[in-house]
């Protein structure tokens, strides 16, 4: 049900490989995505190594700031992955091997004739009184603290451990997006169009150049909650093109 609370979110990638370009992430996108028709403001993303005091410092920074922080990447079998054991210390609890966790790992090692070696068992580790994220694609759960969704950093179990975090929160008032195209580029409107966005501080105005065939062009998108406040900033916005448009002829066009 949507209301018309914003609501706010950060995330933060946690992963030397992230920052070392080895992988490109591809969760920070996605989750803009699904936050934006959610109705909840992605205002921060971060990425840190796998360092505990960077990790335990960025979560304990965004959950004072933000309603929601989501987090991908360390919460795998391997030794670098030690993003339970931070997040344990950063809310002063114990790391535990969940026994539900346990549980459920162990059943699909033995379904599937694997052992439930200690590095798997790894993965059901998370802190104390923490809540389960459900993982449909590889079982091993993420987990919930407070208002700290902590998932894979794997992008189809991002997903799916998103998908199932996000149906659980309330939507917020939602986002209104508006484009308009411009045959001008930015620096012939980044004077008049910040005048604009001066005069609507309401809407959040931004241009974004573009390039097709063999000219370039801006599109301009106008976003907001509040329809009027949108047509007013569009209509402003129409008018600068236009009279852009009247300055640009020559003289002898215009008599």
């Amino acid at each position: 049900m949507n209301d018309d609370t914003i609501r706010t979110a950060a995330m933060l990638a946690i992963g030397d490989e992230l920052l070392s370009g080895r992988t490109k992430d591809k969760n920070i996108g996605h989750l803009a995505d699904v936050l934006q028709i959610a109705g909840i403001d992605l205002r921060e993303v971060r990425i840190v190594a796998d360092d505990e005091v960077a990790i335990i410092e960025a979560v304990n920074t965004l959950r004072n700031r933000y309603d929601y922080v989501f987090t991908s990447g360390g919460i795998g079998p391997t030794h670098d992955d030690i993003t339970a054991d931070s997040m344990s210390k950063a809310f002063g609890v114990d790391c535990i091997h969940d026994p539900a966790a346990m549980t459920l790992l162990s059943e699909m090692y033995a379904r599937r004739g694997m052992e439930f070696t200690e590095a798997r068992k790894r993965m059901a580790r998370m802190p104390q009184g923490a809540r389960h994220i459900d993982n449909p694609v590889s079982t091993a759960p993420g987990f919930v603290v407070e208002n700290v969704f902590v998932m894979a950093g794997v992008p189809q179990v991002f997903v799916a451990m998103l998908d199932n975090v996000v149906a659980t929160l309330p939507a917020g008032a939602q986002v209104i997006a508006r484009s308009i195209p411009c045959p001008f580029g930015e620096g012939d409107i980044g004077t008049p169009l910040g005048a604009i966005q001066k005069a609507h501080d309401n809407t959040s105005i931004g241009s974004y150049p573009q390039f097709k065939g063999d000219r370039f062009f801006t599109e301009i998108v106008v976003r907001g909650r509040d329809v009027a406040a949108i047509d007013a900033a569009e209509a402003d916005i129409k008018a600068m093109i236009e009279t852009l448009s009247r300055s640009s002829e020559g003289v002898g066009e215009r008599v």
